[in-house]
């Protein structure tokens, strides 16, 4: 393992180029606890939750929350209004990470950061999921049609009204097809409650 300082001048370098790692990434660098330890105490690194951490002074964007909760949920998926907002298909701004799990997992007790969690049948959790990289982190997140089908689907935790803008939204800018729309909603038995809002505003914008 390298001497104390050289770990010291990895870990932060590591820190500015990738935002968040977790303990492992860290191990795997040859950088050992004692070292992020005194870098926290210190307050030069940022301990954010359980095995994660960062530079006190990054970025707190919205994408960096959605990192940092696949960092200490990596078997999550986010969905919901946090994808909405990802795919900027809505304007409103989520108090906590929506993310789902599988329906027999066990529920992970997360102090930081706020998360809401959803469950999904094992067969469908990764179904219409792309994985983005943000800030070193592999992140999992439902694409434009699956997220809107989710949102109608549970339209009576999140509201009607954010279902229909985010179908409105990826309408209009092409971020989904009715056809993918169709499919997702099949798979999910929702179609029949969809089909008349789709309708609507496919021969609206006709």
């Amino acid at each position: 393992m390298p001497p104390a300082n050289a770990q010291r001048r990895r870990a932060l370098d590591l820190l500015k180029a990738r935002g968040i790692l977790r303990l492992r990434d860290f191990k795997a660098e040859g950088i050992g606890p004692e070292t992020l330890a005194r870098l926290v105490r210190e307050e030069t690194v940022v301990r954010r939750a359980r095995g994660v951490y960062q530079l006190p002074d990054a970025s707190l964007e919205a994408a960096h929350t959605l990192a940092e909760a696949s960092s200490v949920v990596p078997k999550g998926v986010v969905c919901l209004i946090s994808a909405l907002q990802f795919h900027e298909l809505t304007l409103q701004m989520p108090s906590a990470v929506w993310m789902a799990i599988e329906r027999t997992a066990w529920r992970p007790r997360i102090d930081y950061p706020r998360i809401r969690f959803v469950r999904f049948a094992e067969v469908s959790l990764n179904e219409g999921v792309t994985r983005h990289r943000i800030e070193g982190v592999e992140v999992p997140i439902t694409d434009p049609a699956r997220t809107i089908v989710d949102c109608f689907k549970y339209r009576n935790k999140i509201g009607l009204g954010i279902a229909m803008e985010g179908l409105r939204e990826g309408l209009r800018h092409r971020r989904c097809t009715p056809d993918e729309l169709w499919r997702h909603a099949q798979g999910a038995r929702i179609w029949s409650v969809m089909r008349p809002y789709v309708e609507a505003m496919v021969f609206d914008d006709a």
